[in-house]
């Protein structure tokens, strides 16, 4: 693997309206407006890390679709394989948690272009052409039965290319409305997948695999792990290695934040942090998963790929909107273990 390999991602990018601050909904008359999306985050962290990335779905015609479009390129993720479609952008709602309150998420995503998109609307020979890596999530099947199948389509042309592909399972239960449950839609894209990404909820959820985890203790034990990650590899032998991420929720405002991984010999644990004031932590998922895809295209070992991830998603936490807006050498100088906010002059 090498950093200079093309990644292309594909996914839904939606509308994000935030209530500011720690405000709830409409206690101002304001919202602020970005755009976010699980496999759209991923591209913009790999673009900020000096990877060749690429982003893949169905937008509309209209200008709020150009203003998304503008706001990838300013990062350096190219656009040029997006579709255009029927349909609209999809929307989400967001009012930050504080403390005991937790954070809320409202979706207004129905009938978006991506959601109408039938199986054939992206040409994947051409949109996969010169790509070594290819990244999904468990969010893109969910929104409908055709993107489900525009999702399967993907896959079969990465795998005839000789692509890799990486899954991170991001089970949303409020997605799954289509007629099918996740855990029997995901085995089959999972017989795919290369590497899988997932959290403690996700492998029950999605795969159907037993769960080890108490996350509502907010405890969690990275060795038990391995176990439920030697059982994903058992079960789906094409899938090389699992990163799991380990978030110890104390309230809305806190966090510990750690994570593994196993490539079926070794097992991996990352260094934990502490994050005692959040900013935004929507979208530290997703900075895991391009932190991790970078790593492991970066350095020589898995380790230092994993705990790469870890400080990069650590960071994210600290910034306001989807996007993880820092760069390797703050990543790089976080795994050193500058964790101080001293500033820098």
């Amino acid at each position: 693997m090498n950093m200079k390999q093309r990644v292309v991602t594909f996914g839904e990018i939606m509308l994000r309206l935030k209530s500011p601050g720690f405000e709830r909904f409409f206690q101002s008359n304001m919202l602020e407006a970005t755009f976010g999306g699980g496999e759209a985050n991923v591209a913009v962290s790999l673009a900020n890390y000096g990877m060749d990335a690429a982003f893949v779905t169905v937008l509309p015609q209209n200008d709020i679709a150009q203003a998304c479009l503008r706001a990838l390129r300013g990062y350096g993720v190219d656009v040029s394989k997006i579709q255009r479609g029927a349909g609209r952008m999809g929307i989400y709602f967001l009012e930050t948690g504080s403390n005991q309150r937790p954070s809320k998420v409202i979706y207004d995503r129905a009938e978006s272009s991506i959601a109408l998109a039938e199986p054939g609307a992206i040409d994947w020979q051409e949109a996969l052409a010169g790509a070594g890596w290819f990244h999904f999530t468990g969010i893109t099947p969910a929104i409908s039965q055709s993107a489900a199948a525009l999702t399967l389509q993907a896959l079969q042309s990465a795998k005839k290319l000789g692509v890799y592909v990486s899954c991170d399972l991001n089970y949303r239960k409020n997605l799954w409305k289509w007629g099918k449950k996740a855990h029997e839609v995901m085995p089959e894209l999972i017989s795919y997948v290369d590497t899988v990404i997932a959290n403690e909820e996700d492998f029950q959820m999605s795969l159907g695999l037993p769960t080890v985890s108490h996350v509502e203790s907010g405890e969690l034990d990275a060795q038990a792990y391995r176990h439920v990650a030697a059982e994903a590899m058992k079960r789906f032998p094409n899938v090389a290695r699992v990163a799991i991420t380990l978030r110890e929720s104390k309230n809305a405002n806190m966090n510990d934040w750690s994570a593994c991984l196993f490539d079926g010999k070794e097992f991996y644990a990352s260094r934990k942090y502490v994050i005692t004031d959040i900013v935004d932590r929507v979208g530290g998922g997703d900075s895991f998963g391009g932190g991790l895809i970078f790593g492991l295209n970066t350095y020589s070992d898995a380790n230092t790929a994993l705990e790469f991830a870890v400080a990069a998603s650590c960071l994210k936490h600290t910034i306001n909107g989807d996007f993880n807006l820092v760069t390797r050498s703050e990543v790089e100088a976080l795994m050193k273990g500058s964790g101080s906010g001293r500033v820098q002059r």
